[in-house]
């Protein structure tokens, strides 16, 4: 089974040694999506919705370079560090998700690693098989 890397344009990457998403066969995993834009800047400081919508276009892209859309997602993550922002965040996931309907997580987290992120958002998908 071959095994494709997404890299990853988060300063943290070659540091860590991550990829962005990994898809090995059908199955693709998206790792924590932190709301970053391509320059590794942080996007809406203060923001849960913003920083949400930032992830979430990041994972995106990240799906659509390995072959995928979000319309394969199976399953999301999504950690935040205020359990208070859920019902902002959950109406941006809303957006993208509402008639994918993946499974989700919610959880509370204590920090990220860069003190202004307010959420991060991992994913699972699976590209269906041709027929």
């Amino acid at each position: 089974m071959t095994r494709k890397l997404v890299p990853s344009s988060s300063p943290y990457a070659p540091i860590i040694g991550f990829s962005r998403a990994v898809r090995v066969g059908n199955f693709i995993s998206v790792g924590g999506t932190a709301p970053i834009d391509s320059e590794g800047k942080t996007v809406g400081l203060n923001d849960p919705a913003a920083q949400t919508r930032q992830c979430i276009e990041t994972i995106k892209a990240a799906l659509e370079v390995a072959g995928a859309s979000l319309d394969d997602v199976i399953r999301t993550r999504m950690l935040l560090t205020n359990i208070d922002d859920w019902k902002e965040i959950a109406k941006v996931r809303g957006e993208y998700f509402k008639d994918i309907r993946p499974v989700d997580t919610v959880m509370e987290v204590n920090r990220f690693i860069n003190k202004d992120w307010l959420i991060e958002i991992e994913v699972d998908a699976i590209i269906p098989e041709k027929s």
